[in-house]
């Protein structure tokens, strides 16, 4: 309290000594009309008015008409007037001087007030984009209270939600916002302010029913603006429960289709190999005459089906793993020639004589990877190459840095991909519409090798054009060299 006065009486002399200043210098050094002198009181008393306010350009006011009589209506140096129009003349100054005086303070006040209504906009769209960033009912429950503390800049902030009879608090649970008051205003259904206790109240209304009440405790806030903010929130809750009504909706539709593919992989991908084994075992027993070298093949095609279901049940297996999270990567340092190396020696003898080129740029430094899922990318990446493009014509590996990452391409020279199914490439147990009933797979994986690229820290991306073949290329960190003095 001490500095608020202090500061009014520092502009109290502020006002006088310049009525003061501007009376010594008509009077001692330089010689005008009394008109003139009239007109700078009004002026200086305008300004004073737009800084400070009514009251203290009033007392200059009547202080300058005391001046300004005393000073330069003759008879000089007395407190009266000898001509009468001088009388009329003071007067008018006098009722000017203080008209002038309430209309600038009026202004003033005007402008506050705006600048005041800005800054409560300001705050309510700041508030409402807040709003917008969870798309989680209990999580913008909990954070709400505490985004209208820091918004409104208000000491603490208590919201209850009528159907769950639970209260959200910005902190520490203040005690005038309890639960029991909160509970009045969404039975009153209007605003309620205690300037006294320093609080505000606001029911949520979604329609013309209310589904909660806000507490706020600290500076008060305008009815309008806390009217704004309870329909904020209705809003905000209602959209936050169809987002989350529409993500379980869209999870369910994404459920039944990946149970679609599932079955259909499954009923594509077992059967085959099944009734391969079936018939090969139905072969062996019934018919004992085979020649050894018959049997040979028969128990080659057994093996090989076998194999081929072992892998299918073995990447359905991974993929769960990686979606979960469950796969611990051992990140190390290696050069990506070590990884090409790698994927090349595993898939030996499925390439043949399918000519592969690399072109991998010197002075690359290495790739922070776990070895054996970085390699099972580039597997499945130039197996898919294999499978897709025609065996006379080569596979390019390649890889370059590209800030800090590097990035290594599978290209090949095949039919291409249409454009509108390289958006569904990576989806699980999706494989192309020409291809599905042609070339043996499981649609899994280029899923597999997203997800290990992804779970680096890296990106996977395709170009395809069709008749000139695709390019597949993905990122994993590069080691972080030291820097050198």
């Amino acid at each position: 309290m001490r500095f608020p006065l202090a500061y009014r009486i520092v502009q109290y002399c502020a006002a006088l000594s310049l009525v003061f200043g501007i009376t010594l210098f008509y009077h001692r050094v330089l010689h005008v009309n009394a008109t003139t002198v009239a007109l700078t009181f009004l002026l200086a008393i305008l300004l004073v008015s737009a800084a400070w306010g009514l009251a203290i350009s009033v007392t200059m006011s009547l202080v300058a008409v005391l001046s300004f009589n005393y000073y330069f209506l003759p008879p000089i140096g007395q407190f009266t007037i000898a001509d009468p129009q001088n009388w009329v003349a003071l007067f008018a100054f006098l009722i000017v001087s203080v008209l002038s005086s309430h209309l600038s303070s009026r202004a003033r006040l005007q402008a506050q007030e705006s600048s005041a209504r800005r800054r409560e906009i300001e705050r309510l769209f700041a508030f409402s984009r807040s709003l917008l960033e969870s798309g989680n009912v209990i999580q913008l429950l909990n954070r709400i209270p505490v985004q209208i503390v820091d918004t409104f800049e208000v000491g603490a902030a208590a919201l209850l939600l009528g159907e769950k009879q639970k209260i959200y608090h910005s902190g520490p649970s203040i005690p005038q916002l309890d639960v029991e008051r909160l509970k009045t205003i969404v039975a009153r259904e209007e605003p309620f302010v205690d300037a006294g206790a320093s609080l505000s109240f606001v029911p949520i209304r979604l329609g013309m029913r209310s589904i909660g009440s806000l507490g706020i405790s600290g500076p008060i806030l305008s009815r309008q603006t806390l009217e704004a903010i309870g329909t904020l929130i209705a809003i905000a809750m209602e959209r936050a429960r169809a987002v989350e009504q529409l993500g379980q909706a869209e999870a369910t539709r994404e459920g039944e289709r990946l149970r679609t593919a599932l079955i259909d992989s499954v009923t594509h991908n077992l059967r085959t190999p099944l009734t391969s084994i079936k018939a090969a075992v139905t072969n062996l027993l019934s018919n004992s005459s085979l020649l050894p070298a018959q049997r040979s093949d028969l128990l080659n095609v057994i093996n090989e089906e076998t194999d081929r279901l072992n892998r299918l049940v073995g990447e359905a297996q991974e993929m769960a793993a990686l979606d979960s999270g469950e796969v611990e990567l051992k990140v190390e340092p290696h050069p990506i020639q070590e990884v090409v190396d790698a994927a090349l020696k595993e898939l030996k003898s499925l390439l043949g004589a399918h000519p592969v080129k690399i072109s991998i740029a010197e002075g690359l430094p290495r790739v922070m990877v776990d070895l054996p899922h970085a390699k099972e990318v580039l597997v499945h990446l130039i197996e898919n190459a294999h499978q897709y493009s025609p065996k006379d014509r080569p596979i390019t590996i390649t890889a370059e840095a590209v800030g800090d990452f590097i990035v290594t391409s599978v290209a090949d020279q095949g039919n291409g991909i249409d454009e509108p199914e390289q958006g569904l490439i990576f989806e699980k147990f999706y494989r192309g519409r020409d291809q599905r009933f042609t070339i043996q797979g499981t649609g899994m994986g280029l899923p597999i090798a997203k997800a290990i690229v992804e779970a680096h820290g890296g990106t996977i991306s395709l170009t395809s054009q069709l008749g000139y073949g695709s390019v597949f290329s993905f990122t994993f960190p590069a080691e972080r060299r030291p820097v050198t003095a």
